[in-house]
This record gives structure tokens, sequence and C-alpha cells, in this order.
């Protein structure tokens, strides 16, 4: 008998983590009853603890009518969200049912805590939106908080949005209010472009449409929200896209052994899959696949693994793995150091033009400028208008310039590898969060920054030149030391270049050692190496990436 129920209770295990799991966020505007739906859902899905139950019955507030249980208050957790009865900060609320597992992202609706509502929707399937159709009616349009929540849900790229009309009962439960919200917000949500868009009218003080169909509301035929969220397809975009593998630690526990471990960003990756390696754009092969489990013949996002390559090739953590297909360089990431990305600034010390700060872009982290607020959005009426500033849960499309290149994507082909957050660097507080737009260059332009700039038997214009680079914002260092021996030359470069400095050198080589020179620079920098003979600083300067 104790053998049939250890086995019986192994099933239910196996069944219950072979779930599917589904993350949504709910944002509402003050008094919107965001958090009584999710006390609806916890409550009518059996997900409360009896004690629980009695303690929010016993509780000195109750904001409901009628001799309702507050349900709120299983969500409002915090003591200054139960007196004032609104939510501040996030609250991660878990419940299943025998379709899938659930974590609720319970964000504030406030705009003083836009920063709360990014950080717990950045990683939503599901968007919900609560609308009070009492208060549609007595305005006669979305309230600006409504279309704001909308508005950040499209920008932190969540697939799936669906408007809670709560409050039916307070209105009749009339099917021509209901009509009339979902008409304006359909419209409003293909502005902003979103695909996946579902009204719902529900009632969370009474439970229509919640969990159990509405009696009161006939003429609706849809699912209810419970129904939604078990039904609604999860977004598999990231493995259906190119090779992203960014290295998060290097392996050798022997000398049998090297290793590179980190996290499948996007895409598959398969053993004896051709890679290539960035910065370097070095090939190689994938040997083997490696877990604490054996060896797996693939692996998709967000699976991580140890990866070991045929050849020994120069790799580290903050680099990454791509797909070294035959179609070039469409399976390859932007690579650059001048970006566009969507922010939303959450400290109370402004961003500002021409500050840097530590940014974190999957497994990398670079320091990053500020060069400029193309605009900041008015997250009310969505305007965008001229700023020199970005204050604490603001948001802007921020130009910024970084010392290291970055891989990317941009933020709406993958959230993974499309999004970095930016860290002060005196305080070690995270200040931002960016969702990467594209690269800064503008008509195709691309980052052609020169890694060494040879300039033989001048060595007052390689002085020159350096102060011309520095002036203009781009580092660059004289390398004629004599402590550096010509056949370290090409290894002094290798190391400025991926710290983001530009080398000079007045050196008279030889013909055959400076083409060795070229030609060894050119195979991690691409072609970024300016042969100053017979030209002017000016132009050297154009050909080095400056501005002149």
């Amino acid at each position: 008998m104790s053998a049939i129920t250890t086995a019986g209770f192994e099933e239910f295990l196996e069944a219950h983590l072979g779930q599917e799991m589904l993350r949504f966020t709910t944002a509402g505007s003050v008094d919107d009853g965001k958090s009584t739906l999710i006390g609806r859902l916890l409550h009518d899905t059996k997900s409360v603890y009896e004690d629980q139950l009695a303690a929010v019955k016993k509780s000195r507030v109750n904001r409901a009518a009628n001799g309702h249980v507050d349900l709120s208050l299983l969500t409002d957790g915090l003591k200054a969200e139960r007196e004032q009865g609104i939510t501040i900060d996030v609250a991660y609320r878990y419940f299943s049912t025998s379709r899938r597992k659930f974590i609720i992202a319970d964000t504030p609706g406030h705009e003083q805590y836009t920063r709360n509502m990014a950080t717990g929707a950045s990683t939503a399937d599901v968007a919900v939106v609560l609308i009070d159709a009492k208060a549609y009616l007595r305005e006669g349009k979305l309230l600006p908080q409504s279309r704001r929540h909308t508005y950040i849900a499209s920008l932190l790229g969540i697939p799936h949005v669906v408007a809670a009309v709560n409050k039916m009962d307070l209105v009749g439960y009339a099917e021509e209010t209901f009509n009339a919200i979902r008409a304006e917000f359909v419209e409003f949500a293909s502005q902003l472009g979103l695909k996946s868009v579902t009204v719902i009218p529900v009632s969370a003080l009474e439970g229509d449409n919640v969990v159990a169909p509405s009696t009161a509301m006939r003429w609706y035929d849809g699912p209810t929200l419970l129904e939604f969220l078990e039904t609604v397809p999860l977004a598999v975009g990231d493995n259906d896209g190119p090779l992203r593998f960014p290295v998060q630690l290097v392996q050798r526990p022997d000398a049998n052994f090297r290793g590179f471990a980190g996290q499948v960003a996007r895409g598959v990756l398969r053993a004896g899959d051709r890679v290539m390696a960035l910065p370097s754009r070095r090939e190689t092969a994938v040997r083997r696949i490696v877990t604490w489990d054996g060896d797996l013949p693939a692996v998709a996002y967000p699976q991580s693994v140890t990866v070991e390559l045929e050849d020994e090739i120069d790799l580290s953590r903050g680099e990454m793995l791509v797909a070294a297909g035959t179609d070039g360089q469409q399976s390859l990431p932007q690579i650059t150091r001048r970006l566009r990305a969507m922010v939303v600034w959450m400290h109370e010390e402004p961003l500002v033009v021409g500050r840097t700060y530590v940014a974190k872009h999957t497994t990398r982290t670079v320091r990053a400028t500020v060069k400029a607020i193309r605009y900041r959005v008015d997250v009310g009426s969505l305007v965008h208008a001229e700023a020199d500033h970005l204050a604490m849960n603001e948001i802007a499309e921020v130009e910024l310039e970084t010392n290291l290149p970055l891989f990317f994507d941009a933020y709406a082909e993958s959230r993974t590898t499309g999004s970095m957050i930016l860290i002060d660097g005196l305080t070690n507080a995270t200040v931002g969060a960016a969702m990467i737009v594209g690269a800064a260059e503008s008509e195709g332009e691309q980052d052609s920054r020169a890694a060494l700039v040879l300039v033989a038997g001048r060595p007052e214009q390689a002085e020159r030149v350096r102060d011309a680079m520095e002036a203009r914002g781009q580092r660059a260092v004289v390398i004629d030391d004599v402590l550096i021996p010509d056949d370290a030359l090409v290894a002094v470069v290798r190391a400025l270049e991926i710290a983001g400095v530009t080398s000079i050198t007045a050196r008279e080589l030889s013909a055959e050692a400076l083409g060795n020179v070229v030609r060894a620079t050119e195979k991690f920098a691409e072609g970024a190496v300016v042969v100053g003979e017979g030209l002017d600083e000016d132009e050297i300067l154009r050909l080095a990436g400056v501005q002149v």
C-alpha cells in the first residue's frame, strides 16, 4: 500500500513539475479593483489557506460593501498599502490549476511607481490591464492611466494584452458600455502595434467572469479571465531565432577540458554545429554540450549548459557564440558601440547627457556614456517632447556609446539580448532599464573606429592624432614605449581594442613586419587599420572613424 501511495505521489509531482508556467502582470489605476481581482483569482481557484482567509475576514480594514470579504487584503501586504487602499511595491503571487502554473506580478498603477511596474512586467507573458467601467462612463473615455499601462506593456514587448473591464456590476452589466470600452481600447492598442489583444467584462467583487462564467452577462460568449490565462499560447520566439550564447564562465577543471558555461539566450545549439566567437569572429565547431546529468545532443532557450569546442579559441566572459551559417550577416547580431534604447529611469538623481554609467547586457559589463536624449515620452498623452534630462519614472529614447562593442538584437526581436540595465558606478544602484531599439548609426553607417593607426617615422604627428582623437571623445594612446617590443605589438593592440582604445604608433617597421601586423589586427578588428603614409591629419582622423 505504501509503495502504491509513493508511486502515486511521484506521478503527481512529475505531472506538476511538467506543467507550463505562465507569468502575467496586472496594472490598474487607483481604485480600479486590481488587488481585488487577484484576490478573487486566488480565492476562487482554492489557492488561499484557511488561516489567511480568516485573517482577512477579521481585519479592521474592509473596503468591500454589502458584506463582501475584502479580497484585496490578500495581496496588499504592506501596511501603507492596506491603509491607503493602493498598491505600492511589486508583489508576486503563485497559484496553479490543473492546466498551468502561474506567477502573478501585482504591480502598482500610480505614475510615481512606473519603475515598479516596469520591473514586474519585464518578464511577463501576459499583461492584464484593468479598466474601471464606472470611471469610463464618468469620463466618457479611457483614463490616461489605462493608456499609460497599455503603452508600457507594448514598450516591454509583452506578447499578449488583456483588458479586464471591471466593476460591470456598477453599470448594470450593460453590454453597450462594454462594447464602447472594447472599441476604444482595441483602436488604441492597434496604434501601439499590439498584435494579441483581448477584452473581457468582469466583476472582481462579485466574481463574474473571473473564474466562473457570469450569469448576469449572458450576452458575453468569450472566455473567462482564468480560461484565457489557461489557454493563451506561450511565446516561443526566442527558440526560433538565430543562436545567441553569451559566455558567463570559462571552466578549466584540468588540462584536458576547457568549457564555456552560459545560458542559451536565443535559438538552438546542437553538438556538431559550426559557431562563430564574437568579437574575434573565429569559427569552430561544438564538440560537446555538457550538463550535470550528462551530454545533450541539443539545447534551446533558456537552458544553461557548458559548451566544449573543437578548437582552442580566445573566448571569455561577456563574449558570445553565434551561428556560423551560410547566411552570413543574417545570423549575426548587431555589433556596435553606439546604440539607441528606450530607457525607464528608476533613480532620484536624473539621467543627464554626458554622464557615464555601467551597463550590463547579457553577461557583458561595459561603460556607457549618454550621448543624447532623442525625446521623452509623456506617458499620459504619449506625446514626444524634447528633454535635456530624465527624472525618476520618466521614459525616453536615449543614445548611448559604450567603451566596448555590444552584440545585441533589437528588443522587439529578443527580450533577452535586447535588454540591459544601467548601474551607477559609485553607488552600484540600478538606475535604469533599457530596451534596445537598434544601432545609432544612420543610413547603414557602421561602427568603424580604428583599432590601429600607423604613421611610420612621424612621432610628432602620432601625438597630434592622439590629441585630436581624444578632443573628439575617442580614446587613443601612443604605444611607442621602449618596453613594448615589435613582436608584442599585435597583443598590445588587441588588449587596447578590447578596452575600446585606439592604438597609434610611429614605429618604422619592415614591409614584412608591417604586413604581418596589419593582417593580424584585421582578424579581430575587421579592417580597422589606418596606414597614414602620405595622408594629412584630417584624412587620418576620418579614416579612423572620427568626425572632423
